[in-house]
């Protein structure tokens, strides 16, 4: 289209792709929801006697209830200052595993 109603790059960019600068309640709250699910996932498999070796490395995180709110809403990272990074800034942070500990001092 020409003239003042054609597409242009700025019209395209907006708000639609920006990140929040902080993460919403209902964020946190599925946040909260898929490590609990882990939590329980990793509590079934232990009862019905499965074994393997991430099965054990995983019954040694801390649950969801005994994480810092710290933990479970940012990342280490080594390229942003304070070496934190909120969890919604993560490419992709629903579907990789959000570790559930930081480097020691960090």
């Amino acid at each position: 289209m020409l003239g003042a109603f054609r597409a242009s790059l700025v019209a395209h960019g907006g708000l639609l792709w920006q990140t929040p600068y902080r993460m919403s309640q209902t964020r946190k709250a599925n946040v909260r929801k898929r490590l609990q699910a882990v939590d329980e996932v990793i509590r079934v498999l232990s009862e019905t006697g499965v074994q393997c070796k991430a099965l054990e490395r995983a019954k040694e995180l801390p649950k969801e209830s005994e994480m810092a709110p710290r933990d479970k809403y940012s990342v280490f990272s080594r390229k942003h200052e304070g070496y934190r990074k909120s969890v919604h800034k993560v490419p992709k942070f629903t579907k990789s595993p959000v570790p559930r500990t930081s480097p020691p001092g960090f």
